[in-house]
């Protein structure tokens, strides 16, 4: 597996699901990396100096060399193709990517919309409406326990970055009132994607459930 030559830049805020999921990535391939926190709280994210490696004002945000690159699930789809030259995590099967890309749409839509947004509310007391954050959250994880009814991983029987783009959320989704007791399959799958070497925990919240 290629290695960078410098260790790669991370700019995360700690209690963000977007820059824990690169954060995972990174440890699951054993690659080399910095983290530097940003100050979300204190402005950070929007002085000019921020913007210019992440223009929406967004973390994470990497700095791999000469490469500037934000947004999770792009940097995620980076390192796959940069650093994995089996090719497991971002598979070169048409098909398979396809499978891929439908979970990264999720995660960018049912998942940020639902767990994540909920999450907003509670930890972060975001001016979101919460019981329509939970009922997105509800059918998204409805679709979720019937697709891993088989086991295995989101996008096939080994994990790809579909699954790195969607635990974090998932994984604390109760910190923003949505429960898991009824969904087995989802919790057995976290269990899997906790047990691949490389795993790194995110970060609970006093509200954790």
């Amino acid at each position: 597996m290629p290695v960078p030559a410098q260790p790669i830049r991370l700019y995360r805020f700690g209690l963000s699901g977007h820059s824990h999921r690169v954060e995972l990535f990174l440890s699951l391939l054993g690659l080399p990396f910095e983290v530097i926190d940003v100050d979300l709280p204190g402005g950070e994210h929007k002085t000019p100096v921020f913007l210019a490696r992440s223009p929406f004002g967004q973390v994470p945000a990497i700095e791999d060399g000469d490469v500037a690159l934000a947004d999770s699930n792009a940097i995620l789809v980076y390192l796959a193709g940069r650093y994995d030259d089996t090719g497991r995590w971002l598979p070169r099967d048409p098909l398979a990517a396809a499978e891929v890309q439908r979970w990264l749409s999720v995660a960018a839509g049912f998942l940020a919309y639902g767990p994540a947004a909920a999450r907003l509310v509670t930890v972060f007391k975001a001016q979101l409406d919460h019981e329509r954050a939970k009922a997105i959250a509800a059918r998204l994880y409805g679709v979720m326990e019937t697709h891993l009814a088989k086991g295995g991983f989101l996008a096939g029987p080994h994990p790809t970055i579909a699954d790195v783009a969607n635990y974090t959320y998932t994984a604390v989704a109760p910190e923003g009132g949505v429960s898991l007791q009824t969904y087995p399959n989802i919790r057995a799958w976290l269990a899997r994607v906790e047990a691949l070497p490389g795993f790194v925990p995110m970060p609970r919240t006093a509200v954790a459930a």
